[in-house]
């Protein structure tokens, strides 16, 4: 109840305080006010001014009652361990593609889950060693988990977790990859102008269907290609118990409260500065550092790589709990061999 309350008033004290604007919050005079009333980080353009805020807010895919619907806490001793300074997964796991690749959630409310498989994907890979290099489908978990909510609508993060454990996912790479069992279906969105990608979105497409078969001339059959995990926790709201949990089975699950500054968020390290909620956000953590004696976590994000400076990372303040960064984090860990399915 306690960590519940504080989730709820990280909300209530973070949307009372959000300034109430009339300017577009896409448009350049309002990346210019949020640059203009700090120094920590940078704000530019990463969406067409002419993005509805509606569909920005779309994408912040987790419910909101999701603090409900966590895990078993999980304790971890923090005595005698050495924490460093700075811890970055891709470094620590080169072998591991996995940890650096950015997805893209395109026009779909489905952060929560794909902030699940991409950690998933990474710690088979890490306990693994190397050798299982299993990228999991987001597409199976937003069409059919119907404990985990509404899909394209928003989820849960426990939930997304608890299903890898109970149901299994199968393999499923990015749209038009036809890499896995099932790849994803919803095209990526062009966030701004001079990309490669499709021209940008203005409405949350529907979830997809759940079809429990492997699209034609992938050779596994979509029962032999589910991949379970073992064991599922929350990691407690401690810096220290997050840090080494990361650098001990690799990248975890968080939610934040996303608002509208964070949208135009370019470089350094994030913190709410101006305008109003736009809902929670699920991402990845995969580690962290100090920038200019500023503490952050580094962050995957799930907008592609044309979002930001740092090709779809984040960096965001580490420490204070910002925006509620610390107070919901999830994780879990794999089978070492595959679980074979009885359904």
């Amino acid at each position: 109840m306690f960590t519940i309350n504080i989730w709820l008033q990280v909300v209530v004290i973070f949307g009372t305080a959000a300034t109430t604007l009339s300017i577009n919050p896409l448009s350049q005079e309002f990346i210019d006010s949020i640059n203009n009333a700090q120094t920590m980080w940078k704000a530019g353009q990463n969406f067409h001014e002419n993005t509805s805020m509606s569909f920005i807010r779309g994408l912040m895919g987790v419910d909101p009652y999701n603090i409900y619907h966590m895990p078993s806490l999980k304790t971890i001793n923090l005595d005698g361990i050495d924490i460093p300074e700075e811890f970055d997964a891709r470094k620590e796991w080169p072998y591991c593609p996995t940890i650096g690749e950015i997805r893209d959630q395109g026009s779909c409310g489905s952060c929560w889950a794909f902030g699940a498989v991409e950690a998933m994907s990474d710690r088979v890979c890490i306990h693994s060693k190397g050798d299982n290099i299993f990228r999991f489908s987001a597409e199976d978990l937003i069409s059919c988990c119907t404990s985990c909510g509404k899909g394209c609508k928003g989820g849960l993060t426990g939930s997304a977790w608890n299903y890898w454990v109970t149901t299994g996912i199968v393999s499923g790479e990015n749209y038009g990859s036809h890499k896995g069992c099932r790849p994803y279906q919803i095209p990526p969105c062009d966030h701004k102008v001079n990309t490669t990608h499709p021209p940008s979105c203005n409405q949350t497409s529907d979830t997809p269907a759940c079809v429990k078969k492997c699209e034609d001339g992938y050779e596994v059959r979509y029962k032999a290609d589910r991949h379970f995990g073992q064991e599922i926790y929350k990691i407690g709201n401690s810096v220290e118990a997050i840090q080494i949990e990361i650098m001990t089975n690799g990248p975890v699950e968080a939610t934040f409260m996303g608002y509208e500054d964070f949208v135009s968020y370019k470089s350094g390290v994030y913190k709410h500065v101006k305008g109003k909620s736009t809902g929670p956000h699920a991402i990845k953590i995969l580690g962290w550092g100090v920038e200019s004696n500023t503490p952050y976590w580094l962050v995957a994000n799930s907008w592609n790589t044309d979002w930001g400076d740092l090709k779809g990372f984040f960096k965001i303040l580490r420490g204070v709990n910002e925006c509620g960064i610390e107070a919901q984090v999830v994780a879990g860990v794999p089978y070492n061999r595959n679980k074979i399915s009885t359904d």
